[in-house]
């Protein structure tokens, strides 16, 4: 279990599907996706019976798990998006991303969710002469566009968060720290008070047009709704739509003031640096810093599974690297270990659509940015599923078709190899001082 549930009360389980049923939606997997989707929906038309589908809990998978940035982040860059779909539909998609920070901190407001949100931006730090390049670029490329991503001084960056060895860095405001479990909690109990059932310890074992079958019996709708993301291999039919690769993080004990008076994080800015093998932290409400980053093994034939969640080896490296950042945190224990999985389409490019011949929808393959990303999925979900012409249904990853990964071994393979190259990229990095040809030819290999 998470730090994020950890220390939330535990909730009575809501009851399992009692029987066949029948819906107008019915959607599958109670996290932020399936979550938003019927909140936008019950608002929007209040008469509509909309039925939510969970193989756990509310919240169980990413939802209640992931490292707090409820941030603009999309997993392919405008500068990509333009080359597919032209300038004003990537900026478009961008101005989207961004509105959807304030959407969620406006709607946890409304609702009355308390979820910790603090929208402090994020600092990216430069630690290597490498690492500032790369800093540089990305603000050169953001001003081209007239996107908010300035480039931060070694002073600014350190004043924003005081890590080691900081050159300088990135700054954008589209960003809010958050409570994850708060919020999907809040989310479901906010979609329950205007009439959407949710039923928890309900595994889906089928998806067709229009049924949706469970051991417990089989909800019949005309709009069926796939919110599964990481744990979507786990369908017949699905398992090379997407890569499920683990993420894994770590939380420390509430820091002292001491603590935070030298590595700042004042406005609990999220952070990270501009190396290869993503890390990301945040100062959480209650002053513990919880951090986490990939590295965990992707499992052969896109296996998901619990024990997977602990990797020792990658606790004990995320918690050196935090000190390694932070060496004012001495030997403060980490009190808190866990990890999921997070959905990767084989070309990294995020999709939301319906097909409006067989009422399937999905929404999808957030590469680890979903709590934002989500948002905008659901609010674009409750606009196809009711057509309306809204601008958000011609945003370009409406629609969109990711092709499959490759068969094993080659998924195999290819992702565990593309985990230790990147590995390696920071590392000769810092020991050369040059850009990494092989992280550079790795990225377009995956496609990401």
């Amino acid at each position: 279990m998470s730090f994020w549930m950890s220390v939330l009360p535990e909730l009575p389980s809501r009851p399992a599907l009692p029987g066949d049923a029948e819906a107008d939606v019915c959607i599958v997997g109670a996290g932020y996706t399936g979550l938003w989707t019927a909140y936008y929906l019950a608002r929007a038309d209040p008469s509509l019976r909309v039925v939510v589908l969970e193989a756990q809990t509310a919240g169980f998978g990413a939802s209640g798990r992931n490292g707090g940035w409820c941030s603009a982040l999309f997993p392919k860059s405008v500068a990509a998006l333009e080359r597919t779909y032209g300038r004003e539909r990537a900026l478009a998609l961008n101005a989207a991303m961004e509105a959807c920070v304030d959407e969620v901190g406006r709607v946890a407001a409304e609702e009355g969710i308390d979820c910790d949100y603090a929208k402090g931006g994020t600092v990216v730090l430069a630690r290597t002469k490498v690492q500032l390049e790369r800093a540089r670029h990305e603000a050169e490329e953001a001003a081209g566009y007239g996107i908010d991503l300035r480039l931060l001084s070694a002073e600014e960056a350190s004043a924003r968060v005081g890590a080691t060895g900081v050159l300088g860095g990135t700054y954008t405001p589209h960003c809010a720290a958050i409570q994850p479990a708060k919020l999907v909690r809040g989310l479901a109990s906010a979609c329950e008070r205007r009439g959407v059932r949710i039923f928890e310890h309900t595994p889906v074992t089928r998806l067709s047009r229009g049924r949706a079958e469970t051991p417990h019996g089989t909800v019949r709708a005309p709009i069926v709704v796939r919110a599964t993301e990481g744990f979507t291999p786990l369908l017949p039919g699905m398992r090379r739509a997407i890569a499920p690769v683990y993420s894994l993080m770590v939380a420390t004990e509430p820091l002292p003031e001491s603590f935070w008076a030298s590595a700042g994080l004042a406005q609990r800015e999220t952070f990270s640096d501009h190396r290869h093998l993503v890390i990301y932290g945040q100062r959480t409400a209650d002053d513990r810093l919880a951090f986490g980053g990939r590295g965990a093994p992707y499992h052969y034939g896109s296996a998901v599974d619990p024990s997977f969640d602990l990797e020792p080896r990658v606790f004990a490296e995320l918690r050196r690297t935090l000190g390694e950042l932070f060496p004012t945190l001495g030997d403060v224990p980490v009190e808190y270990t866990w990890g999921g999985p997070l959905g990767i389409a084989r070309d990294w490019m995020a999709s939301v659509g319906l097909d409006a011949s067989t009422g399937l929808a999905w929404a999808g393959g957030y590469v680890g940015d979903g709590v934002g990303t989500s948002n905008l999925a659901g609010r674009t979900l409750a606009d196809l599923i009711r057509r309306a012409d809204t601008d958000l249904v011609r945003l370009p990853w409406v629609g969109h078709r990711s092709p499959r990964w490759e068969p094993e071994p080659l998924r195999w393979l290819g992702v565990n190899t593309s985990l230790r190259v990147m590995t390696a990229a920071d590392a000769a990095e810092a020991r050369t001082g040059r850009p990494s040809r092989r992280a550079a030819l790795m990225s377009r290999v995956l496609g990401a």
